[in-house]
């Protein structure tokens, strides 16, 4: 194992770990699945202030998608002079280009993480005992590629997760156009790309461990539901509109 990736592993295995054991009394079989969605919260509550930036570069974009369009006719035939025209507004504004990527760059780290966690039969020199535990009867370190087909338990857990993640996008992707449309009535600049990446976790569940695709199902989610407070509560521009309270008759 990277020793750069060593010292996260082996405290994400004592964290996991010990939820786990706190939680086996309650959820019996089930302990270590609610363990990684613990995790996977706790960590992504740590990193509600990077997100919420991120966020707000999005809407950033949004903002700034009719400008970035009037730049982009005018100096078609100049992409030197249009490359020069578009780094200063971003400079004015504040933001740059690839701010709105944020949220999505913020999983890979804690994905790394937990792929090694579950892809380890040794963690800091002892075995691994997270790897004995299971979803179903499906070994968490498992892979889909391993099952003996679609319609086998093993098959069937991970068509379920990949289903779940592919919702949860989709609904990821309508949120960003709401949003979208309600900030500057446009797409965004790479909003295009945005629309996409989010179905990239699908594919990426397809091979890593069972306990790693759990986190990006966890993660999805958190982030979605996240992104939707976060815009109706006006901590990023381009917040839902709050309805008109009802008019209150005057009393004689």
């Amino acid at each position: 194992m990277s020793s750069i990736l060593g010292v996260p592993v082996d405290a994400a295995y004592h964290l996991v770990f010990g939820f786990t054991t706190l939680l086996t009394p309650v959820l019996g079989g089930a302990a270590a699945v609610a363990a990684i969605v613990l995790f996977t919260a706790a960590a992504r509550l740590i990193l509600m202030p990077l997100s919420l930036r991120g966020l707000r570069g999005q809407a950033t974009q949004a903002r700034l998608a009719p400008q970035l369009q009037d730049l982009r006719k005018k100096y078609a035939k100049q992409p030197e002079r249009l490359q020069r025209e578009m780094t200063a507004l971003y400079k004015r504004e504040g933001t740059s280009m690839f701010a709105g990527l944020t949220p999505l760059l913020l999983q890979w780290p804690l994905l790394s993480v937990m792929y090694l966690l579950f892809r380890s039969s040794k963690i800091g020199g002892k075995l691994n005992t997270l790897l004995t535990h299971d979803l179903f009867g499906v070994p968490l370190g498992s892979h889909w590629l391993a099952a003996a087909g679609p319609v086998s338990v093993h098959g069937l857990v991970f068509l379920g997760v990949f289903a779940l993640l592919a919702g949860l996008c989709w609904l990821s992707v309508r949120l960003g156009r709401l949003m979208t449309a309600q900030s500057a009535g446009a797409d965004a600049p790479g909003g295009a790309l945005i629309r996409v990446l989010p179905y990239l976790t699908v594919v990426i569940a397809a091979f890593v461990p069972l306990a790693a695709g759990i986190y990006l199902l966890t993660s999805t989610g958190w982030a979605l539901a996240e992104r939707s407070f976060f815009w109706r509560t006006g901590r990023i521009s381009g917040a839902a509109p709050t309805p008109p309270k009802p008019a209150v008759p005057a009393r004689n």
